[in-house]
């Protein structure tokens, strides 16, 4: 068994892209993640870059895996886009809501009716997909409304409603770039991920306390995702995307995958240096950051 396990991760590794082979830090860090991915039943699906560089690694960066709720990323920066160009305001009125106040119930604890609500205003799924055509971002699509998604079979490799981790690198990379948004709505746009109340266990659950952390979590049965960015004490920026499909350990698995990247781009920091099983149980142990458990519906 271990000679099958190992010639798996040889072939996993092997099927990776080589983004990372210029430098050896971010070549070890994708072997680190791929061991990790191997030891841990499932499909995983991750990818980081250096904001600053444009330095990109990844372990299944090219299949497509489902958004879930990361997807409201997207909803919350075409709608800021139409802002900045004077189309819509976040006082735009929603029944007895506000765009604005929807918005931000999106993002910070992933309302599907408010999500819903600011798709209808964009004109449908059709036209958040044209926007991100629009903006060159593929490998990415939007198919449906969070409602028809939750009413239909559920099926975890559906095209429809997906995105790869690289391509979803890039709509974060869109974001931070600042020629998607003005500057004011960039910083609202991020200041409402730092504020999301969703998935403490995942990116958050064991990087350090200097950290800081901006993100969007998706949640589907036997599924678990969370992508977003984070911030190192120099001012370093890291756009991160972790999708990860069937098996268990899957929060804990996004945690350890989160803090290993951190650690190897943020080379101001010691090397995180207990392995990803290690890792993994340390997450376990602690039920306060692991007390989220995964809900039927996307979150």
């Amino acid at each position: 068994m271990r000679l099958f396990a190992l010639l798996g991760w040889i072939a996993l590794f092997l099927a990776q892209p080589a983004h990372a082979q210029a430098s050896p830090k971010l070549q070890l860090l994708e072997q680190r993640l791929a061991a990790m991915a191997a030891e841990n039943p499932g499909e995983f699906g991750i990818a980081a870059m250096d904001l600053a560089t444009g330095r990109t690694i990844s372990f299944n960066g090219s299949q497509a895996f489902p958004m879930a709720s990361t997807m409201k990323i997207a909803v919350a920066a075409a709608y800021l886009a139409d802002v900045d160009a004077g189309r819509r305001s976040l006082d735009d009125p929603y029944g007895d809501r506000t765009a604005g106040s929807l918005m931000d119930a999106m993002i910070t604890r992933s309302d599907n009716r408010a999500t819903d609500a600011l798709i209808s205003m964009l004109g449908g799924p059709a036209s958040l997909d044209r926007w991100l055509r629009t903006h060159g971002l593929t490998g990415m699509r939007v198919d449906r409304t969070i409602a028809q998604l939750l009413s239909a079979r559920r099926d975890l490799h559906d095209v429809r409603d997906s995105s790869t981790p690289t391509a979803m690198l890039g709509l974060l990379r869109l974001i931070d770039s600042g020629s998607a948004l003005r500057p004011e709505s960039r910083a609202l746009l991020l200041d409402m991920m730092h504020r999301c109340r969703t998935g403490s266990n995942r990116i958050r659950g064991i990087l350090p306390a200097g950290a800081k952390v901006e993100n969007k979590t998706g949640t589907l049965n036997n599924y678990t995702s969370d992508v977003g960015f984070l911030t190192t004490p120099t001012g370093r920026r890291i756009a991160v995307a972790f999708f990860a499909r069937g098996g268990e350990n899957r929060p804990a698995v996004i945690a350890t995958a989160a803090r290993m990247i951190y650690d190897a781009f943020g080379a101001e920091l010691p090397s995180y240096s207990t392995t990803g099983v290690q890792a993994i149980q340390a997450v376990q142990a602690h039920p306060a950051q692991a007390s989220q458990q995964p809900r039927p519906a996307i979150n």
